[in-house]
């Protein structure tokens, strides 16, 4: 019996401490479960999009309750409460927490502010370095052909190997001319046309990348990659094909290169803000121009998908000269109308 007694009294006391826990918690539910139900109701409105049926009351009220719920659940976890008013309490701080503090704008509202405006007035706020990029790559391709026409030996300096199948100095007029038509029956351009993507693609992100070095690297990089265009158009200059090699790079060369001057021009931008910082800190100054910067080039990632698709589909399967060209040059004329006439501020939604 005295046995039966210890175990009997050990089940009473665990009993006890239960019925006491669930009494504080209970206790600790009903002196503060008004303002959670007030925080929920609110945070369920601003979920569904309802933010304008909030009143004025409400809206000020928001963070005060978050942080007195936030508070709750601390409470909670030091306390030890039962787990159903933990689950609810740490759901409830999660969901406010992200009207309270977090982004404001939505995927799609995003992607229209960004097309509607940003995107494009970033752009122009970069026309000093876009002028100094495009005399740089005026100069390269001018370089480029001028030391192969005074040393055919500059050509296989200039030109990637990967390039050298029949595009070499001494080729044939109709040997070139094989290389810009026929595409759709052969795989070479094809491999050609992947290899040109992906180099111009490298090229773009390393001149932005680093731009941080002073803007010296993205220097180079404009006028090494645009001699490399400067040797070819000499050679196909020379077994007058000017036009039609102009024609078979500019359905895509247009968007592409357009993308590598604006993707230099941001790195000019960010180490030219680096070198000469004005009144700023040099901290100051790097983050400022990185932030434009930064939304600089995600328009240029999007402008080089777009010029894959015109080289992989568009160059491949359109071999009339003509054609080449108003598709080349129709996007050009797309690009330079947004980018300098589509003057929109994204925040009012207005004409800038």
């Amino acid at each position: 019996m005295a046995f039966f007694g210890i175990f009997g009294g050990g089940a009473t006391a665990s009993d006890a401490a239960v019925e006491a826990a669930a009494l504080r918690s209970d206790r600790f539910r009903q002196e503060r479960e008004a303002d959670w139900t007030r925080l929920e109701a609110i945070v369920s409105k601003l979920e569904a999009g309802r933010s304008r049926r909030l009143s004025d009351a409400d809206v000020l009220a928001l963070p005060v309750l978050y942080r007195t719920v936030a508070s709750s659940l601390s409470v909670a976890r030091e306390t030890s409460l039962d787990a159903a008013t933990l689950a609810y309490l740490e759901g409830l701080v999660q969901r406010a927490w992200f009207q309270v503090y977090g982004p404001r704008v939505t995927l799609w509202g995003w992607l229209r502010r960004f097309f509607g405006g940003e995107w494009s007035r970033s752009v122009r706020a970069l026309w000093p370095e876009l002028s100094a990029a495009l005399v740089l790559m005026v100069a390269g391709t001018i370089v480029g052909w001028l030391l192969v026409a005074s040393d055919q030996d500059w050509y296989y300096s200039l030109v990637p190997t990967d390039f050298l199948d029949a595009r070499v100095p001494g080729a044939s007029h109709e040997a070139l001319k094989n290389t810009l038509f026929g595409g759709s029956k052969e795989d070479g351009l094809s491999v050609f046309a992947t290899y040109l993507f992906s180099h111009n693609a490298g090229i773009a992100i390393l001149c932005f990348a680093l731009g941080f070095a002073f803007g010296v690297p993205p220097l180079l990089l404009l006028i090494q990659n645009t001699a490399t265009l400067g040797a070819m158009l000499w050679l196909f200059h020379g077994q007058g094909l000017t036009y039609d090699f102009v024609g078979w790079l500019s359905i895509h060369g247009t968007t592409e290169l357009f993308a590598i001057l604006i993707s230099g021009a941001a790195g000019l931008h960010v180490g030219r803000s680096m070198a000469f910082p004005g009144k700023r800190s040099l901290l100051e100054a790097a983050a400022e121009s990185g932030q434009r910067a930064a939304v600089v080039m995600a328009g240029v990632v999007l402008m080089l998908v777009c010029a894959g698709l015109l080289e992989g589909l568009g160059r491949q399967l359109i071999e009339v000269t003509t054609v080449r060209y108003a598709i080349g040059y129709g996007m050009l004329a797309f690009w330079l109308l947004y980018f300098f006439a589509f003057r929109r501020d994204p925040h009012s939604g207005e004409a800038a």
